[in-house]
């Protein structure tokens, strides 16, 4: 079997899950079709289909999709680099994906049972808190604690056992800074809100994004320990594993940290640290399926859980399905709320979601089929790359820029 053709799509998903979706479908010289997603390489996306044109023409096209480990290093070492750069990485992510399709459909087997089998059978989920799509200038916008109070309490009634929110609000500077003291009451005071809002029915995350200095990150934690959160998301930039350890030896609340990595040699670097307890990767950002199963393995050897970062189309999200459904230390899986509105339209056949847990497919390979005339209707043909985030901190928050 050869992979014959390939083709890209580049998806305006209307909403929440970034700006745009970045598909590539293989079909192999038997007529086996497989589809696969680059997570958010920060480049106009038509340019980033054309890159997965160019490598898989060079690289993809003529090979054998159950060829995987060969494939992944060819593209990796190409250009005599070999290390864990984001787009090539995103890039072989997506063609390594299409190929676990395409084998799971070739051997009528869901592609967990290609990794060592299902080992949970249902896949526990959580949610940020999205504002009210009614009102989308509500107070939850302006960080009022009340509000998200009320909106945990609505994900609450719908069935989810965990919320994530960014009680700090994402910054607009990108070098990490010291919170304010009026900053870091209102972040206490939100997490307050949602704990008496969901009491210990539901387990609250603190999503922050990797904008704070070290001390800051330190003195944020020792304030929200009592509210007992999940884990304390990239408490400071990733690029520096060494200070991240600081805030993780520094806190009860466990720290999580992985939607920035790829490979498993950054995992390791984080690991070996003890940077994180809980890692997050991105399965079209990591290497894919494999990839985000050997850092699991790794993670395993550590004590450390599993809880793959999801903020992509439904190829990424199944894929994640896949991998979570198959290791031990699986915790818990981001997702965009039930996963419902353009996610199902774009499906021939909507996520499974019951009260809070993805169910796996049975279906061979990734279990979901795209439907093309709603990707051709839904192009993407804006030309702003950037990522989309669903709040901006004020002047206000942090005087001192």
């Amino acid at each position: 079997m050869k992979i014959a053709e390939l083709k890209t799509y580049v998806v305006d998903p209307h909403g929440f899950g970034g700006r745009n979706w970045v598909f590539v479908a293989l079909t192999t010289d038997e007529g086996i079709k497989g589809v696969g997603e680059a997570f958010e390489i920060p480049f106009n996306p038509h340019a980033v289909a054309k890159l997965i044109e160019s490598i898989g023409q060079r690289f993809v096209i003529g090979s054998d999709p159950f060829n995987i480990e060969s494939m992944w290093r060819r593209i990796y070492a190409s250009g005599y680099d070999q290390h864990p750069d984001l787009t090539k990485v995103a890039i072989i992510s997506a063609f390594e994906i299409a190929c676990w399709d395409i084998i799971g459909k070739a051997t009528g087997q869901p592609i967990y049972n290609l990794l060592g089998g299902r080992y949970h059978e249902k896949i526990r989920t959580y949610t940020y808190i999205y504002p009210d799509p009614s009102q989308p200038r509500q107070g939850y916008m302006r960080g009022e604690p009340h509000a998200f109070g009320e909106r945990a309490a609505h994900y609450l009634k719908e069935g989810f056992t965990a919320l994530k929110f960014d009680p700090v609000g994402v910054a607009s500077v990108h070098a990490p800074f010291q919170l304010t003291p009026a900053t870091l009451m209102r972040a206490e005071a939100i997490t307050k809100a949602v704990r008496e809002a969901v009491g210990d029915r539901c387990d609250i995350i603190i999503g922050t994004h990797g904008q704070m200095t070290t001390s800051s990150a330190i003195r944020l934690a020792k304030r929200l320990e009592k509210y007992d959160p999940l884990w304390f998301e990239e408490p400071t930039p990733p690029e520096n594993k060494e200070e991240m350890a600081r805030v993780a030896q520094s806190t009860s609340i466990p720290v999580a940290s992985g939607e920035r990595l790829s490979t498993k040699y950054e995992f390791r670097e984080l690991l070996e640290r003890q940077a994180a307890s809980i890692v997050q990767p991105a399965v079209a950002r990591v290497g894919g399926i494999l990839e985000a199963k050997k850092i699991a393995s790794m993670a395993e050897t550590h004590y450390a859980q599993l809880a793959p970062h999801v903020y992509s189309g439904p190829i990424e999200a199944m894929a994640s399905i896949h991998v979570a459904a198959s290791c031990p230390n699986f915790l818990i899986t981001e997702g965009i709320e039930k996963w419902s509105g353009f996610y199902d339209r774009i499906l021939t056949e909507p996520f499974r979601w019951e009260r809070g847990y993805i169910i796996p497919p049975e279906k061979p390979g990734l279990g979901i089929e795209l439907r093309e005339d709603v990707l051709l209707a839904n192009a993407y043909r804006g030309s702003d790359p950037a990522i989309d985030i669903s709040y901006k901190s004020t002047d206000d928050d942090y005087p001192s820029y």
